[in-house]
């Protein structure tokens, strides 16, 4: 067995449960952390050889994945996360067990996940990566203001741990390969886009990005203030990284990652505007007899949470 605990988040994934825990067999143990799901994920996941073990957000810090650092009856010293769209290749589980045949060399490491566009995972284009396996008595989620974004729910954002140590790199990927209907997809990113905006619009963003190291931090800052994001993001992704080569698959992976940065745009402008509009109303309310017909109790005004949900 390979001396690590796997957690797996879950609400409602039954669908893609069995092949995520399938590719996770050879790991020392393994965790299903389940916020009430009513679609039988937790009698599944208890079938397939997995601990079981309920989560109920309190609506404040620590959110699920330090959560999951802090509570659970761990045997391992190190982590995997993972999520239960995600999937191990053979490679990987293998690189990860010889890994700790020789004694891990770093605090922590990054991990590569592999788009499924159509049914296929795709050769080229942009991944993503994150840090997914780490020494969990070096690592903490930091405590990010986000609480106001109600669309994030229990769960941290798009950030790393941070880790007292140094980090490494993983040769070989995890496929993320989402069995649900695509409207799923389409609903998870917009409710990351509220997110992002949200952070981006007054500069929750630049102090995230602050955390990040070297190279990688560098990048961020430079896309962060860059403008036309969507359309960079798409040549990045179709151009760049050669995702043309991967056919109708690479095309529409490059447009979905164009229209996400897309959708944070058009929110940001939302949410400055409604701040805007918030203190305009605020400065000059007082002078305001008899109320005007655009009082507050007439206009809905959106909040960096829910500005085009």
């Amino acid at each position: 067995m390979i001396p690590v605990s796997v957690i797996v988040m879950t609400k409602n994934e039954a669908v893609n449960l069995p092949r995520c825990l399938a590719a996770l067999d050879r790991f020392a143990e393994r965790f299903v952390v389940d916020s009430g799901s009513v679609d039988g994920t937790p009698d599944l996941a208890q079938s397939l050889g997995a601990r079981v073990v309920p989560f109920v957000w309190n609506g404040r810090y620590p959110k699920k994945k330090q959560w999951c650092l802090d509570h659970l009856p761990f045997t391992q010293d190190w982590a995997l996360f993972i999520d239960a769209d995600e999937r191990p290749t053979a490679a990987l589980v293998v690189e990860i067990a010889r890994l700790f045949e020789t004694g891990p060399a770093h605090a922590a490491y990054w991990i590569d996940g592999r788009p499924v566009m159509h049914g296929r995972p795709l050769r080229f284009g942009c991944w993503n990566r994150k840090l997914a396996l780490l020494d969990r008595r070096r690592a903490a989620f930091p405590d990010i203001p986000d609480l106001d974004v109600s669309a994030m729910w229990e769960v941290e954002g798009h950030y790393q741990p941070t880790v007292a140590g140094p980090l490494g790199r993983l040769r070989h990927p995890l496929d993320h390969a989402d069995d649900k209907p695509l409207s799923a997809w389409f609903d998870r990113h917009n409710r990351y886009s509220d997110w992002e905006a949200a952070l981006r619009a007054d500069g929750r963003m630049e102090r995230l990005i602050d955390g990040e190291r070297g190279g990688r931090r560098a990048l961020k800052r430079l896309f962060q203030r860059a403008p036309g994001r969507p359309v960079l993001a798409f040549l990045h992704a179709y151009v760049a990284r050669l995702g043309v080569l991967d056919g109708r698959a690479g095309l529409d992976h490059a447009l979905s990652r164009a229209f996400y940065y897309w959708q944070i745009a058009v929110k940001m402008k939302a949410a400055q505007a409604a701040a805007r509009s918030a203190a305009a109303h605020s400065s000059g309310s007082a002078s305001l007899s008899p109320p005007s017909a655009f009082s507050r109790s007439k206009v809905r005004l959106r909040t960096p949470g829910s500005s085009m949900r």
